[in-house]
């Protein structure tokens, strides 16, 4: 459908907009009902996710932290909105251009759907009543907006009330014509002034007319569709029957409940990190754009692989097996030195050694290849869950069953490893293999395939680029090295002698353990405070600068403070 009258530049852009609206409205509440992957706006940022380079991905974290997904999100509806404006642009110089570009986002739409890896036929749905809603809406937005007004049956544009008198000669346009009746005596040459109008305004025979009351109950109307379809897709999504069932879940008594935490593990000191991180602050680093939404009734384990006896268990099976509370730190390999991303808490769950003994390990495996509900996958060295260590198949953290977006249900935790080979959340399944034989989402990358945490230490206090009063200044911060435990940390300021930090009880070697210096008479000028810890096998934390791929950062944490 090619139109001469072409809207402007603007109504064009708003009604692509707009369209673009509809659809990823409808399509939201179209995947409300079926499950949050098959929403293509989530499935196209998995896959951008999925197909991104490491080292994209290791900057997105470093720049933005525990946002890098929300910022994903936000570019690419960005570049949807820049598309969507494109589209209504071509639309209103012929719409079957602006068909084939909203046919164009809906097959990449399906194909990123049908990437994800529990995707079915009924996934790739809501693309494509997003796609046919926009495409719907592109056609009555055009309408709407070129169509004549009701006090106006002539398309003309008029500039304000200045009417030009006709002059002897002048041509009436066609539309301002009444055939051949004229008033008698009147001819070609005896033209009186038109009562049309003023002339429209003319680009060869495009003519540049918009109805601005169509277009605007058009826009409002196409706005309304958007947000209540939005909204009623998100209230149709599994998100608060999660929650709530989560609120419901009885967590049994621990069969092996942890040991009291030491009244010296935190030294309660202000702006220092607590040794018990709340699940609220707790760092969150993984690949799901949207947190997966797994019902707790619905929920299974299964282990496979190179076992005699498959097993597969659901929450009830393994909330009656024996469970173990222990307190762990975890940490992400993507921390840099210094960095935020760690966090110790108590948790609850299965010990995943006793599950494996259940299936009967055969001889010759070496490790676990675990897979969460959104298809991310693990690669854990078998010998370090069986070695004795507390690995769980944890069910609650700090008390409380898991949060949600730290692996409600179930989640693996364990201590000593770095969460990329380690602790899969909203665990499904765990294939017992071989490193020779398969291989984990982050090790197709360009990572280690094993990954022991190194040795780390932390100023919290001062902070980097703090100004403190001159005289006594407190120095604290955390130190952990993960199932080897922290048996010394040094402070250094201005490249002098190391002195001796006061270190905090530590419960077990699989935590952090706070540490302070409290007798650094501060002088006036600008001052480098550095520290370092030593493991409880004697080994010195390094001061050689590495960065985190493949295997986690290296070097000594730094800050610089003003006295004044």
């Amino acid at each position: 459908m090619r139109s001469d009258n072409r809207l402007p530049g603007w109504a064009a852009a708003l009604i692509g907009l707009v369209t673009g609206a509809v659809a990823v409205g409808v399509s939201l509440l179209a995947a409300g009902p079926v499950k949050a992957s098959a929403f293509p706006v989530v499935a196209v940022g998995d896959a951008a996710v999925d197909l991104a380079p490491a080292g994209l991905k290791d900057f997105a974290i470093r720049t933005f932290g525990e946002n890098d997904k929300p910022v994903l999100l936000a570019g690419i509806l960005a570049v949807m909105a820049v598309l969507a404006v494109a589209v209504g642009i071509f639309a209103a110089r012929d719409l079957r251009y602006g068909l084939a570009g909203l046919a164009a986002f809906g097959a990449v739409g399906v194909a990123a759907v049908l990437t994800r890896p529990d995707a079915g036929p009924v996934d790739v749905i809501p693309t494509v009543a997003g796609v046919a809603a926009g495409a719907i809406a592109l056609r009555v937005l055009l309408r709407r907006a070129s169509a004549a007004r009701p006090d106006d049956a002539r398309p003309e544009t008029r500039f304000g009330d200045a009417r030009p008198e006709a002059r002897p000669g002048d041509v009436l346009p066609e539309e301002a014509r009444s055939g051949d009746a004229r008033p008698e005596g009147t001819g070609p040459d005896d033209a009186r002034p038109a009562e049309t109008g003023p002339p429209v305004m003319r680009a060869g025979r495009d003519r540049y007319a918009v109805n601005r009351r169509g277009l605007l109950t058009g826009v409002l109307g196409g706005a309304a569709v958007a947000g209540v379809s939005g909204l009623a897709g998100r209230a149709l999504s599994s998100r608060s029957e999660v929650s709530a069932a989560r609120a419901g879940l009885v967590l049994p008594r621990p069969a092996v409940p942890a040991e009291p935490i030491p009244a010296g593990a935190d030294l309660r000191i202000r702006g220092l990190t607590p040794f018990v991180t709340p699940g609220r602050d707790f760092y969150r680093v993984d690949t799901a754009i949207v947190v997966p939404q797994v019902d707790p009734r619905d929920w299974t384990l299964r282990i496979g692989g190179m076992v005699d006896r498959p097993v597969e268990l659901t929450l009830a099976d393994l909330l009656k097996r024996p469970l173990v509370e222990a307190d762990v730190t975890l940490c992400c390999v993507s921390n840099p030195v210094g960095g935020p991303y760690a966090g110790n808490a108590r948790w609850l769950g299965a010990r995943l050694a006793d599950v494996l003994r259940d299936a009967g390990v055969r001889s010759g495996a070496d490790m676990l290849l675990s897979t969460s509900a959104d298809g991310w996958t693990c690669g854990t060295p078998l010998d370090v869950v069986l070695d004795g260590r507390e690995a769980l198949l944890a069910v609650a953290m700090n008390g409380e069953a898991l949060p949600v977006e730290h692996g409600f249900p179930v989640r693996q935790v364990v201590p000593g490893l770095y969460g990329y080979v380690s602790a899969t959340k909203w665990v499904t399944e765990i294939k017992v293999t071989r490193f020779d034989r398969d291989t984990a989402y982050w090790t197709t990358r360009g990572w280690a395939e094993k990954g022991p945490v190194k040795t780390q230490s932390r100023i919290d206090l001062p902070r980097d680029g703090a100004r403190v009063p001159p005289g006594r200044t407190v120095i604290a911060g955390v130190a952990w090295a993960q199932h080897r435990g922290v048996d010394a940390v040094e402070v250094r300021i201005d490249g002098g002698p190391w002195r001796r930090a006061r270190l905090a009880e530590a419960p077990t070697a699989d935590t952090w353990r706070q540490w302070v210096v409290d007798d650094w008479d501060a002088v006036r000028g600008r001052h480098t405070i550095e520290v370092r810890a030593t493991d409880a096998t004697g080994h010195p934390q390094t001061a050689r600068r590495a960065p985190v791929t493949p295997d986690g950062a290296t070097g000594l944490h730094t800050v610089t403070v003003t006295v004044a």
